[in-house]
């Protein structure tokens, strides 16, 4: 299967650029910065404790130890990637933020089985760095390299096992998904069934601090309130937004482009104006589309233009003066439907779309409006 590269893309706010792996770009949100000083500040007594006498170094190894921690969080996205790419998806960077970290997929999953191997294959890499850091354990000598690899082993090991618990946006959820999906046959009940347990699973992180000192024996302090409602309010945002996602594209399937195409006529892009509206006229069709001697489409009349030109003129102007240039992405397949109709959309905004036959012929005109009206229906 061929690997596309992701297109180009303007950078979210508030990152930058640190590499590139698995062909992605790696990017880092300001947010984790503030999270690298946090942990920094809460091994430092570890540190000390570990290694006296260091003194404001301690500060520097715990940020030492966040950039390692960080480094396998971005092990873990990067296996995302490189499952995605393996199964022919784009994927246009990999986010380094306050929670962990974000793969930018492209597209959605064909199948129940693309679904589970894109998803499982982040929390089995973080169980196997886990893993193997607790067989260097037994071999690693005490003092800061230790500590590190025991820190490394216990971060990985949690994360991977909470990354499996069965609601979105965790990994788990979409595991989730992808059974529900098999047995249903359909991907959007899969994704509301894996939108509840995310719910739920942020409901149980929000209650958590009460039933701490119980389970442990350690009474809650502000941070571990302040903690667990950051995560849930993510895990509820997140699964939230999954459910409303998939609700939506449970409407897709009814979009077919040509039952949506305005009727067009097409006429040489050298005819004077006043000609291509007298034959619109007569034809009743609502938009016009400029082509070469060989009938491939070259522009759209553009109806602000139209107007705008006096009558007295137009049988002086070729109407190609008031079209506008078919651009890249401009031309859709008159077959588009679903997803891909809407995909096609939004990589290329614009007022309208050519549609074109198989053998390059014009079927019609593809308004935007037409489709976010029907949609809306």
């Amino acid at each position: 299967m061929s690997d596309p590269a992701p297109r180009p893309a303007p950078r979210p706010p508030g990152t930058f650029k640190l590499g590139s792996i698995a062909g992605s770009d790696v990017l880092v949100s300001s947010s984790w910065f503030l999270i690298a000083g946090l942990i920094a500040v809460v091994m430092a007594p570890r540190v000390e404790q570990v290694q006296p006498d260091l003194g404001a170094w301690k500060y520097v190894a715990g940020l030492a130890f966040a950039v390692i921690l960080y480094g396998s969080v971005l092990l873990h996205e990067a296996s995302h990637a490189v499952m995605a790419r393996h199964y022919g998806f784009p994927v246009r960077s990999i986010t380094l933020h306050f929670l962990g970290g974000m793969t930018a997929i492209e597209g959605e999953s064909r199948t129940p089985r693309q679904e589970f191997w894109i998803a499982v294959v982040g929390p089995l890499t973080s169980i196997a760095v886990g893993g193997v850091g607790v067989g260097l354990w037994f071999v690693t000598p005490d003092g800061l390299l230790l500590m590190a690899v025991e820190g490394l082993a216990g971060a990985n090991l949690l994360v991977g096992v909470l990354n499996l618990v069965p609601g979105l946006p965790l990994d788990g959820g979409r595991v989730l998904k992808s059974a529900v999906w098999r047995v249903t046959g359909n991907p959007h009940r899969g994704t509301i069934a894996a939108g509840w347990g995310g719910r739920i699973t942020a409901v149980a992180v929000l209650l958590w601090p009460v039933t701490q000192e119980a389970v442990f024996g350690s009474p809650p302090d502000i941070l571990d309130f302040v903690l667990s409602l950051v995560i849930a309010m993510f895990l509820w945002t997140g699964a939230t937004s999954a459910m409303a996602s998939a609700r939506i594209r449970s409407r897709l399937p009814d979009l077919h482009a040509r039952d949506l195409a305005r009727r067009t006529l097409t006429v040489p892009d050298d005819l004077p104006l006043s000609e291509a509206v007298r034959r619109a006229q007569d034809a009743e069709a609502g938009s016009i589309v400029t082509i070469t001697s060989n009938g491939r489409p070259v522009g759209v009349v553009n109806e602000a233009a139209l107007l705008a030109t006096p009558e007295d003129r137009r049988p002086w102007v070729a109407v190609s003066t008031v079209a506008r240039t078919l651009g890249e992405g401009l031309s859709l397949p008159a077959t588009i439907t679903g997803e891909d109709l809407i995909l096609a959309i939004s990589r290329t905004p614009a007022a309208e779309y050519v549609l074109v036959e198989d053998d390059g012929t014009v079927y019609g005109v593809l308004s935007t409006a037409d489709v976010d009206r029907a949609f809306r229906q």
